[in-house]
Formats: structure tokens, C-alpha cells, sequence
């Protein structure tokens, strides 16, 4: 499947860069359905049309104040995201504290950007997170795998890597699933790929995928997952530029 998904990113290639119509285009369908989706695998109860209009500035009635600052929030994060795509910035922790500090801004300001003091479990999977004592080190390990061996692997199989590897870390209170999907995001998109925007209709699929390699080291369902996903993420430009 990664031949097919270079293949059409090399096609897409020829495109770039594309008129600034366009990327605002895909840019506002991308930001909703990004932030629509990974919200509700976390429980969210906005529709797409209601994360729409939150974005747009509309209070939907009988929706939680944080709900709504879970989209406005999000959205933010993926602008932060594609900040330090366009400045070209070096993968750090605190890029990371950062997505995480916009994640929970309004929500949980104590916690934001912060490492968990306290240990933690991930409901219903089979391995636990690391103790709370070892999350400098762990992190810091983490950092320094991407900067010396993460160059290695194919763009997908990196941007899996960093989904997994961050989620099994788990350093974070709260908002670790969207900042593991925020960062998984960011390299793809620093490699010229289309963002794997995972469906709640997926959630299983995707839990399940993601505690077999936390749990067994079992890679393959998960790398699947996401190639399959990016394959989807061509469907959009191919609309917009008649690919």
C-alpha cells in the first residue's frame, strides 16, 4: 500500500504549491472534519454541522461549555501545527507541551502542557502507562529516538511510530489521544502527506490496533490503519483538483 500512497503523492506533488483558493479550501474542509472526528473518539458529543458552527463562532444550545472548547481548542492546535510546518521547526518536548497546553486551554489550565504527577491507567487496554517518575526520562528517550533513528523508516511508518510510541508514554492527565493524533498528523504532513484523519466510525478498529502494538509490539494493524487512512485523505484533493 505504500507504493500506491507515493505513487499519488508524487501525482499530487506535480500540483504544488496550489492556488491560495484551494488551500483554503481544503484547509477549512480538513480543520473541520480533523477536529470533528478526533473529538468525538473521545467522547464529544458534537455533530459535524454543530462543530461547524462552533468554529464559526455559534453557540449550539445544550452543549457543554467544554465541548465547545474542545473544537475552538483543536482547531488552534492543528493552526499551531501547520505554524511549525511553514518554520520548518525541529520535533522537541516542547512542541509538545505545547499542542497539549492548546488541547486543554480553558478545560484543565492546571494541567495543560503539564506531565502528569500521578500514575494513570488506559481504560480497557491490556498494558499500563509508565510510572509518573519516569516520564522525563521517557520522553527525553523518545525525543531522542526521533532524532537519530526516526529518519529511517518510511514518512508512514514514522508517523505510526510516534502515534504509538506517545500514547504508550502517556504523559498527560488528559488529551493524550488528541495530541498523539495531532503529532502522528504533523509528520505526515511535514513529508507532504495528507493527514490521517482516523473516523469515530473506526474507534474499535483503532483502539484495538493501537493496544496490540502497546501490548504485543504488533505493528501491523496499526501501520495498516493509517495507510489506509492516508490513502483516504487523497480523496479530497483529488475533488478539488481532478486528480
Amino acid at each position: 500500500m505504500f507504493e500506491l500512497i507515493d505513487n499519488l503523492k508524487a501525482k499530487l506533488d506535480q500540483y504544488r504549491p496550489f492556488p491560495s483558493s484551494i488551500t483554503r479550501n481544503l484547509q477549512e474542509d480538513l480543520i473541520l472534519r480533523w477536529t470533528y472526528h478526533s473529538n468525538a473518539i473521545e467522547s464529544n458529543s458534537l455533530t459535524l454541522l454543530e462543530t461547524k458552527v462552533v468554529l464559526e463562532g455559534i453557540t449550539v444550545a445544550g452543549k457543554t461549555l467544554n465541548e465547545h472548547f474542545e473544537a475552538i481548542n483543536h482547531r488552534d492546535a492543528i493552526l499551531y501545527v501547520e505554524d511549525i510546518i511553514k518554520k520548518d521547526e525541529p520535533f522537541s518536548e516542547w512542541q509538545i507541551r505545547n499542542i497539549h497546553q492548546l488541547i486543554l486551554k480553558n478545560i484543565d489550565d492546571e494541567n495543560a502542557g503539564r506531565y502528569r504527577q500521578q500514575n494513570v491507567l488506559i481504560s480497557g487496554a491490556a498494558t499500563n502507562p509508565p510510572d509518573y517518575t519516569l516520564l522525563n526520562d521517557k520522553m527525553a528517550q523518545f525525543i531522542d529516538w526521533y532524532n537519530t533513528d526516526a529518519h529511517k523508516l518510511h514518512p508512514l511508518e514514522r508517523a505510526a511510530k510516534v502515534h504509538a510510541d506517545f500514547v504508550g508514554i502517556h504523559p498527560f492527565i488528559d488529551g493524550n489521544g488528541r495530541t498523539s493524533r495531532l503529532l502522528m498528523n504533523l509528520e505526515l504532513l511535514k513529508s507532504g502527506y495528507p493527514p490521517s484523519v482516523i473516523t469515530v466510525d473506526n474507534r474499535l478498529a483503532y483502539y484495538e490496533a493501537l493496544d496490540q502494538w502497546m501490548a504485543y509490539g504488533n505493528t501491523e494493524s496499526f501501520m495498516n490503519l493509517v495507510a489506509t487512512v492516508v490513502l483516504d485523505g487523497f480523496k479530497p484533493y483529488q475533488v478539488v483538483l481532478g486528480l
